[in-house]
């Protein structure tokens, strides 16, 4: 089943027939298996990785996939499609990504949802293209098109990250964010709520969810004896995670991971301020489906701690999974849970 953006595409497949064709931030269906039925090749850069992980098994020879911020090579193509980002700071960096690989006078396509923010797209121009103008309205989807009217470099991800400063007991740290990373400019409140009640950890540390880095910087500057690894499912935390290890000096593992299943072993401590959106909608799946696993993860006296926003019904997964709900800090707009296996 396609997406309502993928279906507004596939109705305009005369767009792209016989080209060579790029797909950036494409969504969690076949699309870019859908479109081999009109091009040449495909080419398709998922920044989350269960979208990735989605369309491996049908890769060939005509369609190469790859997660990242970037392709792996500067390679050229004659229509480029962007579907249209959540984040909607993230769009400069996918158009600018999207021009650095097409031809002279290539195509640019644009997709998304009307509640998305695609609409703002009919205001907003990029130096690298003409103005976008609007091909096609459905399934409260909007397709936009553009030519491109200026080559443009590869990109630096210097150019679209920005940083702030962080006092901690043990000292200032650096956070590094790339443009569309949660909390860009300064620690959010859930994530600082946390912190000021996480006891001292030892071994193997997971943070989960890690986004920029800032609980796995903060962590290492104040132990830096802990093994710590960093999984997220999008391409820009992961590539912020790592900016934010090397302005501070620290190591960590940093790797993708849909939920736990690319992790190994069982781990000492697991923390997380865990996502709970998917796409535009609100979901708890994510988290309920890491409460479970975190259960069998854990080492004999293992802690496991989250912060999550009080509205949210954890309590059920938690009893469920742990046995019994330890709430040891809240405000009025979160809670923390902390559990330990026995």
């Amino acid at each position: 089943m396609l997406s309502n953006p993928s279906q507004v595409l596939i109705r305009n497949s005369e767009l792209f027939e016989h080209q060579r064709v790029l797909v950036l931030n494409y969504e969690s269906d076949l699309l870019p298996l859908k479109l081999l039925e009109n091009t040449t090749e495909v080419e398709a850069l998922a920044l989350d990785y269960h979208h990735h992980l989605t369309m491996v098994p049908h890769q060939s020879d005509r369609l190469h996939l790859h997660f990242g911020h970037s392709l792996p090579q500067s390679k050229i193509f004659d229509t480029v499609i962007v579907f249209f980002p959540k984040a909607k700071n993230l769009a400069p960096y996918l158009f600018a990504l999207a021009a650095s690989h097409l031809s002279e006078s290539g195509q640019l396509l644009v997709v998304g949802e009307n509640k998305g923010g695609i609409k703002s797209l009919a205001k907003n121009t990029h130096h690298c293209f003409s103005r976008f103008h609007k091909l096609d309205s459905a399934r409260h989807c909007i397709l936009f098109a553009a030519e491109l009217v200026q080559s443009a470099p590869a990109i630096q991800l210097q150019d679209w990250s920005s940083s702030y400063q962080l006092e901690t007991a043990a000292g200032t740290i650096e956070i590094c964010n790339l443009v569309g990373v949660f909390s860009e400019k300064k620690i959010d409140a859930g994530t600082a709520l946390m912190l000021e009640n996480l006891p001292s950890l030892h071994g193997r540390t997971l943070d989960f969810g890690c986004g920029a880095g800032v609980i796995a910087a903060i962590l290492l500057k104040q132990q830096p004896e802990l093994e710590m690894e960093c999984v997220d499912i999008n391409a820009m935390a992961l590539a912020s995670c790592e900016l934010t290890l090397q302005a501070n000096d620290l190591k960590a593992k940093v790797y993708p991971s849909d939920g736990l299943k690319q992790t190994q072993g069982k781990f000492d401590a697991i923390i997380s301020n865990p996502p709970f959106h998917d796409g535009l909608a609100s979901t708890l799946s994510i988290t309920t489906e890491f409460v479970a696993e975190s259960r069998q993860r854990l080492n004999a006296n293992g802690l496991w701690q989250i912060v999550a926003n009080r509205h949210l019904p954890y309590s059920d997964a938690i009893a469920q999974h742990f046995d019994t709900v330890n709430c040891i800090a809240e405000n009025n707009k979160y809670k923390i849970y902390q559990n330990r296996i026995k």
